[in-house]
């Protein structure tokens, strides 16, 4: 028999899915993701470009292990990520690492001009003659005078140091040389008893 000086304590149950306060509540949580989603998409104008892995030289074929994506805010003028990669083209310039690439300074392998030549210096090199540096290369003429300036403000390409058995040290530049300017390269560099990479600046 219940007694009747006792309060009568109602069995709470779990909400199921068909309680309409269930069905709001859930509801209101998704349109308030959609809308922060909507927010973030709409705040965020960056676009991906395309910038150097790598310290980049004139001459350098542009491919996926050369190249990373960013995602920046810029204006127009920079090479974009975009399905159509342009593996294969050229950079026209020095590009540093981390630096985006400018759609200028891309162009086909048909287009390029330049020619890279390799330079045997006979002094040593300075360690801050890398990739991308701009070098001028000196040469002493092989029947004596005063050395003189053969080419000026040239980029690296790349850099060979080696050392033989003797414990001489020899360094051979790439230079990207602009093909009007080849021939009296070679011709200076063919007559010259010493010759010099130095650093332009």
């Amino acid at each position: 028999m219940r007694d009747a000086g006792r309060p009568v304590v109602a069995r709470l149950r779990a909400p199921g899915w068909r309680d309409p306060r269930l069905v709001v509540g859930v509801l209101l949580i998704a349109i308030a993701v959609t809308g922060v989603v909507a927010v973030l998409r709409a705040a965020d104008d960056t676009v991906p470009v395309y910038a150097a892995a790598e310290p980049l030289a004139p001459g350098a074929v542009l491919d996926e292990s050369s190249v990373a994506v960013a995602h920046v805010r810029v204006g127009e003028g920079y090479l974009e990520a975009v399905d159509d990669a342009p593996w294969g083209a050229v950079l026209t310039r020095t590009v540093g690492e981390g630096e985006l690439i400018p759609a200028s300074a891309v162009e086909s392998p048909e287009a390029y001009d330049a020619r890279r030549v390799a330079v045997l210096a006979t002094v040593p090199v300075a360690s801050d003659v890398t990739v991308g540096a701009a070098v001028d290369v000196w040469a002493t003429p092989a029947e004596g005078g005063a050395s003189a300036r053969v080419a000026a403000s040239l980029p690296v390409a790349e850099v060979e140091r080696d050392d033989d058995a003797f414990g001489l040290s020899g360094t051979t530049v790439y230079l990207a040389v602009p093909q009007d300017e080849v021939g009296a390269l070679l011709d200076a560099l063919a007559t010259a008893a010493a010759v010099a990479v130095v650093g332009a600046g």
